[in-house]
């Protein structure tokens, strides 16, 4: 079965995402493309108390200065495509409040005719979690649990009834309902987090970190769903970031997913053989709008499928 193709849509501060996000979404229909993503950043402290990703010192990328609302950018890209999958990878959920997030999601299911695919995560930044104001840092993982829940209650048959330490839904008709059912996609870097994704989601998204360490991680969650009689099979997003040069990079150094588009090509090839569903590939970034980001979304589609992908 060949693998499926994301890309992810224009949501930085180089572009206009009024024009652009609708732009690009039609190229990547057009194209060839599967599914379109989008990721989620509500602000950029300045000065950053915390490093990218929690790690002391990392610098904050200079295109987080303004990420587009994700679920405003995916109702765009849906009112002008047909057949592509929209996807969030990822929302912080635990940003959001529980039955709101759900009763999005559901509407933009409803209209887009059950493209949805929701790939929840719970962040790292503590400044993120001030701002919002839904519960603390230090409570992420409950609340990731409670919005799982409530997405399923809110999403399922009338009348919907939920008492959580978030959220209480007396028996309510809630509508609209998503048109179909609406994958939750969990990363896992910790034995709880995997805990958490085999018993309650239906999917993996990780991140391109190197073909044998995704094997192994890949393989690690099949035994544990067959271990906790997980009889369902895990679908599974593998999101590539990608850092594109337009010459090929020649240091001893490069990283997966860094350099010319043969480059990356190359190691979409390489992870492609991990046999995961489908790989999102993230490109806008580096990019100094959205022609050259059609152009190089085009290219590497084109030269990912001559190649076996």
């Amino acid at each position: 079965m060949t693998t499926r193709l994301g890309l992810g849509l224009p949501q930085m501060r180089q572009y206009a995402i009024g024009r652009d996000i609708p732009e690009v979404a039609r190229a990547a229909e057009a194209t060839g493309y599967e599914s379109l993503w989008v990721f989620e950043r509500i602000l950029y402290p300045e000065p950053a108390r915390q490093g990218l990703y929690g790690i002391p010192g990392m610098p904050w990328p200079d295109g987080y200065r303004s990420v587009a609302d994700p679920l405003v950018s995916l109702t765009l890209a849906a009112a002008v495509t047909s057949t592509v999958r929209l996807g969030t990878s990822v929302l912080v959920a635990p940003l959001h409040v529980p039955f709101q997030l759900a009763r999005s999601l559901a509407s933009l299911d409803a209209a887009s005719g059950g493209r949805v695919v929701a790939g929840l995560g719970t962040g790292w930044s503590h400044d993120e979690y001030a701002a919002a104001g839904v519960a603390p840092f230090e409570r992420r993982g409950r609340v990731l649990d409670e919005l799982i829940e409530v997405c399923r209650a809110v999403w399922g048959p009338d009348p919907v009834a939920y008492e959580g330490e978030l959220t209480t839904i007396a028996p309510s008709v809630v509508g609209p309902k998503p048109a179909g059912p609406v994958p939750i996609l969990l990363p896992a870097s910790s034995p709880k987090a995997r805990r958490r994704l085999v018993d309650r989601a239906d999917g993996w998204m990780p991140v391109g970190m190197g073909v044998e360490p995704l094997k192994r991680e890949w393989a690690q969650l099949r035994e544990l769903a067959e271990e906790r009689g997980r009889t369902e099979p895990l679908q599974s997003v593998l999101r590539v970031n990608t850092l594109r040069t337009r010459e090929p990079y020649t240091g001893d150094d490069r990283r997966p997913f860094q350099g010319s588009v043969d480059q990356i090509v190359e190691d979409l090839v390489a992870h492609d053989e991990v046999g995961l569903d489908e790989i999102l590939i993230e490109l806008q970034g580096p990019l100094r709008d959205a022609e050259e980001l059609k152009d190089v979304a085009a290219e590497v589609y084109e030269k990912a499928r001559a190649a076996g992908v």
